[in-house]
């Protein structure tokens, strides 16, 4: 089984048993936006928690396989057309060099590690209406000279 197939898979028995990110995530005791990107094949999982994984969605254990096989991450270049992942597409054109500026202001000259990295998606309530946080916690990575 590749990864497309195995996404597919463990989508579908995502909406079949009827679990949230989170309720995967509590189950296998990783992070749901780590479990999300897993199943999406963005990310490579030990057996142990392939294993869970599919025992939690209900999968056989070529599933699992796929889960622990090394990714290659590469992505559609053309401009996203979901409007949730083109706003985070357009943050990103709209700042990215500006906070690029600042984090080497305070850093040095480097780069934020998507290696040594983790996510959080919160709900923040608020009465104008809810918000969306998104925190993104990346190793400093100065650049060498030699």
């Amino acid at each position: 089984m590749d990864k497309l197939e195995m996404r597919y898979t463990l989508l579908a028995a995502k909406a079949r048993k009827k679990m949230s990110w989170d309720d995967i995530g509590k189950a296998v005791g990783m992070s749901p936006v780590w479990v999300a990107s897993a199943c999406y094949g963005m990310n490579s999982a030990s057996k142990e928690v392939a294993q869970k994984m599919c025992d939690t969605l209900g999968v056989e254990s070529d599933v699992a396989e796929a889960l622990v096989a090394f990714p290659t991450k590469v992505w559609d270049e053309a401009i996203p057309q979901d409007p949730f992942i083109y706003r985070l597409y357009e943050v990103v054109g709209v700042y990215g060099e500006t906070l690029k500026d600042v984090v080497q202001e305070k850093f040095g000259d480097g780069i934020m590690s998507a290696i040594d990295f983790t996510m959080e998606v919160d709900k923040v309530e608020d009465p104008k209406g809810d918000r969306v946080l998104l925190t993104l916690n990346g190793k400093f990575l100065p650049y060498k000279s030699w």
